[in-house]
């Protein structure tokens, strides 16, 4: 294939229906809407029924949402052996190395697995479990 040679794919660029420009286009006068009704009129909103109670109303609210909850990126321990030993682990170098993608609200350190090196970890929270195994492993830990 050959730069002279691409072409967009089949049906890929359709061009817009330009509604109520004359009776021969298909969609002139009544621009597709069809004859009077609130639909020709004006515009619904999301989820209006007519009238009648919406279902999104009528539905049963259940539950409890907490608009103050915490969400915080899990690290296990087992994933902390990918650094050298000695090594400060934070927030940062968690997102470089790969092992979270975001901080989210913050890290969270969890004592799954085992932990076979020193290393100095800052974190917003540990788990009991967590901060014993760093800490029988001769390393430290530090709530930022």
């Amino acid at each position: 294939m050959k730069l002279h040679e691409l072409q967009p794919s089949e049906g890929s660029r359709k061009v817009r229906n330009r509604v109520g420009r004359g009776t021969s286009s298909g969609n002139g006068k009544t621009s597709g809407r069809g004859q009077k009704g609130q639909k020709a009129r004006g515009k619904v909103r999301l989820g209006f029924e007519g009238g009648q109670m919406p279902l999104f109303r009528r539905m049963p609210k259940r539950g409890f949402k907490n608009v103050n909850r915490k969400e915080y990126a899990i690290v296990n321990l087992e994933t902390l052996n990918k650094f050298e030993d000695n090594a400060e682990v934070t927030p940062v170098a968690l997102v470089e190395a790969g092992i979270i993608k975001n901080e989210k609200d913050g890290i969270k350190v969890l004592g799954n697995g085992a932990l076979n090196k020193k290393l100095s970890v800052k974190a917003h929270k540990f788990s009991a479990s967590a901060k014993a195994a760093i800490e029988a492993a001769g390393g430290q830990t530090e709530v930022i």
